[in-house]
């Protein structure tokens, strides 16, 4: 027989089979079951509904990892509306043209953000405005509390097809305006029920939410840790303190992190004595996209006494397209296992990743020739949101049928991926291929580098060079290592044509809401006074 594929199903399952079980930590110390969780969903579904929201209107939430984050999705696509999560970093005018793009039908958003709908709200097709705090929100804001209580919690689900469209996930829209990609109950369902195998999620885990929400439904996580029973520890931001203490107090068991989020638990542990790193359950923790370095990976695993899996996937993906857990690979004691867990790794179950030259063949596993990513699999994209020319060319670049990632990597002898660079990062110097993620990971390894980023710079003899942008650890216009020393550095462990001769020192790097760098505006900055445009190549 066959059975539709539907997000529903996975808070139906923990209410059905969990629902005296504690659901959710919130951030204002409350503490809820699954069963008052689908409650405050279900209030959520009927006030909607009563207010003329139908099957297949879009629902906005802008809010950071709280409890009303998930009772707003769940209570969203309850009634078949797509839920359309928002990044809260984003300016008043990102909103305007979000919410007009994707046709707005009501609003919920947190009351620290509201204020940068409140700015556009005329723009905004839609007379629904929902917050956890009215009163510390100027205009004309509903409560959340009285919201989910105005209809009760009846209502009327709606017939609901697994080809149906069940939310939008905004792009960060580094290249132009931002792109809506449209998931499907089916490719939603199945990247959720692919992390719940590749992150080994079982209902006594205790999941903290240090990844946004908003970011692709939290990487499948509001679907998965519900679907399985286990617990959602809220957050309102990063800290490491906070972090650190509440993995102990909580016993959280699965938590992920960008490679930034890293990067500051290692330096809040090593610059503050007997910081105790798990409480009564051991942790792995999940990072996506560029590896981190090594040092950082070690530091995680042999100092924090965490399991790190590194991941890799794309929005427009599900997103998660890979892992580097593959234990047959590599010992937990032997430190080769660093080396594994820095690639991007094996392809997830169903999930057919390929690395493609230009004609769209096949890389040889030689680990030295490099090609584009490109995945096929039930967890990638349905469409970009009333955009049929970008969905083709996604799909159409170099192989028909398959997403095109825009990263450039190799393939070893085992068929695990290591990406190289992104497309547009990829550094051509005097005809020879750079790797900026190589340069990063090397000028990390001094300890003067807290962190780094690689670019490529205009030449006149070489067409372009690599130059680093370098937060150092200490004041960047005092700096505890010269730029010679740093071009020292390189020059002991990296070929020639690959040393870093220009550097600059910074406060801090741009980066995206989750914690990846936004090389981007470092590029339009270096190359501001040329005539070709940034990141040829």
């Amino acid at each position: 027989m066959e059975k539709p594929l539907l997000v529903t199903d996975f808070l139906d399952r923990a209410r059905k089979h969990y629902g005296d079980r504690e659901a959710v930590v919130a951030t204002t110390g409350e503490r809820y079951t699954y069963d008052e969780l689908g409650a405050r969903a279900d209030g959520f579904s009927a006030t909607l509904q009563a207010r003329g929201i139908e099957k297949g209107d879009r629902v906005a939430v802008l809010d950071p990892n709280t409890h009303y984050h998930l009772a707003a999705a769940y209570g969203s696509m309850q009634i078949g509306a797509v839920h359309t999560p928002l990044n809260y970093r984003l300016t008043p005018d990102d909103f305007a043209y979000i919410l007009e793009d994707a046709g707005v039908d009501a609003v919920y958003a947190d009351h620290e953000y509201a204020a940068r709908i409140e700015a556009v709200r005329d723009e905004v097709p839609t007379d629904i405005f929902v917050t956890n705090d009215a009163e510390a929100v100027d205009g004309d804001w509903e409560p959340f509390e009285a919201f989910i209580d105005e209809a009760g919690t009846d209502y009327d689900r709606p017939a609901m097809d697994e080809s149906d469209d069940i939310t939008i996930n905004y792009t960060s829209g580094t290249t132009g305006d931002p792109k809506g990609v449209v998931r499907t109950h089916r490719t939603e369902t199945i990247h959720a029920y692919l992390v719940t195998v590749h992150q080994d999620i079982t209902d006594d885990d205790v999941y903290l939410w240090t990844l946004p929400m908003f970011h692709v439904n939290g990487w499948g996580h509001i679907f998965a840790v519900s679907g399985m029973g286990a617990k959602h520890v809220c957050t309102r931001g990063v800290d490491a303190e906070w972090i650190f203490d509440t993995v102990t107090e909580e016993n959280v068991s699965y938590m992920c992190g960008a490679p930034t989020v890293l990067n500051m638990l290692k330096d809040y542990y090593e610059s503050n004595d007997g910081v105790t790193t798990t409480g009564d359950r051991d942790v792995r923790i999940a990072t996506a996209g560029s590896a981190p370095p090594e040092a950082v990976i070690r530091t995680v695993e042999d100092q924090f006494g965490w399991y790190l899996k590194h991941v890799y996937g794309a929005t427009e993906t599900g997103p998660l397209v890979t892992t580097s857990d593959a234990r047959r690979l590599f010992a937990d004691d032997d430190d080769s296992r660093f080396k594994v867990k820095k690639r991007q790794g094996l392809g997830y179950l169903g999930t057919d990743v390929r690395v493609v030259d230009e004609d769209g063949d096949d890389v040889p596993h030689d680990d030295a020739t490099i090609g584009e990513v490109v995945v096929a699999g039930n967890q990638v994209m349905d469409r970009y949101w009333n955009k049929p020319d970008a969905t083709e060319e996604a799909f159409t670049d170099r192989i028909e049928g398959y997403y095109h990632m825009g990263d450039l990597a190799t393939v070893d002898e085992n068929g695990m991926i290591a990406i190289q660079d992104r497309k547009k990062d990829i550094i051509i110097s005097g005809g020879e291929n750079i790797s900026s993620i190589e340069l990063e990971d090397t000028l990390f390894e001094h300890d003067a580098v807290k962190s780094v980023a690689v670019i490529p710079s205009p030449s006149e003899q070489w067409g372009e060079t690599p130059k680093a942008f370098v937060v150092p650890d200490g004041d960047p216009s005092d700096p505890p290592v010269t730029t010679d020393e740093l071009k020292q550095f390189c020059e002991d462990r990296l070929a020639s044509y690959k040393i870093v001769r220009r550097f600059e020192f910074v406060p801090e790097l741009p980066t995206t809401s989750t914690g990846k760098i936004q090389k981007y505006e470092l590029r339009e900055q270096e190359w501001e006074d040329e005539d070709r445009m940034v990141g040829e190549g």
